[in-house]
C-alpha cells in the first residue's frame, strides 16, 4: 500500500511551499488508496517556534487536507513527534558506531569555523575535514567516558558514485567525495534531520518520500544510511522550486509566503488549493478549474514538471474571483460576516446578502465585500474619501446644481428601487437637454466617493433612500 508523510518542522508560519508539498502527499495517497501521514520532525530545537503545530494543524484543516495518522489522529506507528522518539534514534545511531558506518567527532565549534573559513578563503566548498574519523577506538571510548562533548557523523564512503532513481527527474548520481560526514546525532542527544528521517520513514513503512527541491542534494546521504542500516530506500520525488515572478526563488522580500497570510487576506481554500496543485503540474491542457476529487483523480507524480514555478498572484487573484462567483451569496454570508465585524460595522444578514448579491461578480477576494466597497457601510463624509481625479473631472459647478435640483424628486420617490432611481435621472436629463451621464457619474462620487463600482440605481437601492440621500445633500452643502 502506498504510504506517504508530510513531516515539516514547527519553525513558524506555513510556507506556500510547504503547502504544495502537502497537497501533493495527500492527493498521491489518495489517488492510489493509500494513507496520508502527518509527522512532527521538531529536533532542531533551537528553531522551535511555540505554537507552530497548532498553527499548522489549523492551517492544513482550512485548506482541507486530511491526514490518516498523525499526532492528532494516532496510528500504529508512533509516536509521530520526533522529540518524543529520541531513543529510537539513538539505538539506531548507536548500531551503526558498531558497524562502523558512523564516527564520534570531538571538534569543538570554533575549529569547525575555522576550518569552514579556511575552506572558502581557498576557493574549496565547505566540508568537514574528517579530522577524528581516523581516531581509535581507545582514543574515542577514552573521551567519552571523560565526558568531552561529541556529535556522531557519517562515515561516507570514499570514491564512490551514489545512484539513485528521482519519480520526477529519473536517474540522478552524486560522487561520493562531494558528500560530507554529515551529523547524525548532536551533542545534545537530539538527531539530525537525515539521520531522524531515515530512520522514521522506514519504521512507519513509508513507500514515496515526496518533498522540494532543497532536498534533493541531502537524498544521496540518506541513500547512503540506507545502505549503512540495510534498508530499502523509498521511492523518492524531488518537487520543482517556487518562483518569483523575476525567477528568483519565492520569498517574503517579494511578497506573501505563507499560506496563513493569504486566508486572512481572503482567499478562499478551495482557490490557493486550485493554484497551488497547478504550479508545476496539471491535469488538463485546457481546463484550470478543478475540485479536490478532480485533482486527485488526475494526479500523477511522473507529470509534475522538473523546472521551477512561477507563483502568479494575478492567476490567482482571478481563480479566487471564479471560485467566488460559483457560490451562492447564501455560502459567502458566513465567511464575509467575519470581516465586517473585523472593521466594527453594524449591519444586518439582509443588507450584506445584498452587498454580496451586487459585488459578488467584482470581487477578487472576500475582503473586496468590505474594503473595495467601504461605501456600503462608511459614508464619503470628508474629502479624503473622495476620488480626486474622479472628483476633478466629474463634480463640476452645473453638476452640483443638477444634484441639488434632484434631490426633491428622490425625496418624493415612493419606491426606492432600481427602476424608479433609473427613471427619475433620465427624465431630468432629457428635460434639460443633458446625457444622463452628467448626473449619474456626480450623484456616483457623491455616494460612494469613487469612480467605479457596480451600477448606480442597483447600488443605491441597496445602500437605501435615506443614507444615499444624506449623503447626496452632504456632496451638495460641503462639496467644493
Amino acid at each position: 500500500m502506498v504510504r506517504v508523510r508530510f513531516a515539516p518542522s514547527p519553525t513558524g508560519f506555513v510556507h506556500v511551499g510547504s503547502l504544495r508539498g502537502a497537497l501533493y502527499c495527500y492527493l498521491y495517497a489518495r489517488h492510489h488508496g493509500g494513507a496520508n501521514i502527518l509527522r512532527i520532525e521538531d529536533t532542531d530545537r533551537t528553531r522551535y517556534v511555540e505554537g507552530s503545530v497548532e498553527n499548522l494543524l489549523s492551517t492544513m484543516e482550512w485548506a482541507g487536507i486530511a491526514f490518516d495518522e498523525g499526532p492528532v489522529e494516532g496510528g500504529d506507528f508512533g509516536p509521530y513527534v520526533q522529540s518524543e522518539r529520541t531513543d529510537i534514534y539513538r539505538f539506531h545511531a548507536a548500531k551503526l558506531l558498531e558497524s562502523g558506518n558512523a564516527y564520534p567527532c570531538f571538534c569543538t565549534a570554533e575549529r569547525l569555523d575555522m576550518v569552514r573559513k579556511a575552506q572558502q578563503a581557498s576557493g574549496q566548498p565547505p566540508m568537514y575535514d574528517r579530522l577524528c574519523r581516523n581516531l581509535t577506538k581507545e582514543e574515542t571510548d577514552r573521551r567519552i567516558a571523560a565526558g568531552e562533548p561529541h556529535v556522531i557523523r557519517m562515515r561516507v564512503p570514499i570514491g564512490e558514485m551514489v545512484r539513485f532513481h528521482d519519480l520526477i527527474r529519473g536517474d540522478i548520481e552524486f560522487d561520493s567525495r562531494t558528500i560530507d560526514d554529515q551529523v547524525l546525532m548532536k551533542s545534545d542527544g537530539f538527531p539530525t534531520y537525515h539521520l531522524a528521517n531515515i530512520v522514521d520513514d522506514h519504521l512507519m513503512e513509508i513507500t514515496h518520500v515526496i518533498r522540494g527541491e532543497e532536498w534533493l542534494s541531502s537524498t544521496p546521504k540518506h541513500v547512503l544510511l540506507y545502505q549503512a542500516i540495510g534498508w530499502e530506500p523509498p521511492k523518492f520525488a524531488n518537487l520543482q522550486l517556487l518562483l518569483n515572478a523575476d525567477k528568483s526563488k519565492l520569498s517574503k522580500r517579494q511578497g506573501d509566503v505563507a499560506v496563513e497570510d493569504y486566508r486572512d487576506k481572503g482567499y478562499l481554500p478551495q482557490a490557493l488549493i486550485n493554484f497551488v496543485a497547478l504550479m508545476g503540474w496539471n491535469p488538463s491542457a485546457t481546463e484550470e478549474i478543478f475540485t479536490m476529487d478532480e485533482l486527485i483523480a488526475g494526479f500523477d507524480l511522473e507529470r509534475v514538471n522538473k523546472g521551477g514555478a512561477v507563483f502568479n498572484r494575478e492567476k490567482l487573484d482571478w481563480m479566487n474571483s471564479e471560485y467566488i462567483r460559483k457560490m451562492t451569496p447564501e455560502e459567502l454570508l458566513p465567511l464575509v460576516w467575519p470581516l465586517i465585524e473585523k472593521r466594527n460595522y453594524v449591519v444586518s444578514d439582509k443588507y450584506i446578502l445584498a452587498v454580496i448579491k451586487l459585488m459578488q461578480e467584482r470581487v477578487r477576494t472576500l475582503w473586496d465585500f468590505v474594503d473595495f466597497a467601504s461605501y456600503f457601510y462608511v459614508a464619503p463624509s470628508d474629502p479624503s474619501h473622495y476620488d480626486e481625479k474622479y472628483k476633478a473631472k466629474h463634480w463640476t459647478p452645473q453638476a452640483k446644481e443638477h444634484l441639488a435640483n434632484l434631490l426633491p424628486q428622490f425625496q418624493a420617490l415612493e419606491n426606492w428601487d432600481h427602476d424608479s432611481l433609473e427613471a427619475v435621472v433620465r427624465q431630468y436629463a432629457e428635460a434639460n437637454g443633458i446625457g444622463a451621464g452628467k448626473l449619474i457619474h456626480p450623484i456616483r462620487l457623491a455616494v460612494t466617493g469613487k469612480g467605479m463600482g457596480p451600477g448606480l440605481f442597483e447600488l443605491l437601492a441597496v445602500i437605501g433612500k435615506h443614507e444615499s440621500l444624506k449623503r447626496m445633500d452632504h456632496a451638495v452643502h460641503s462639496l467644493e
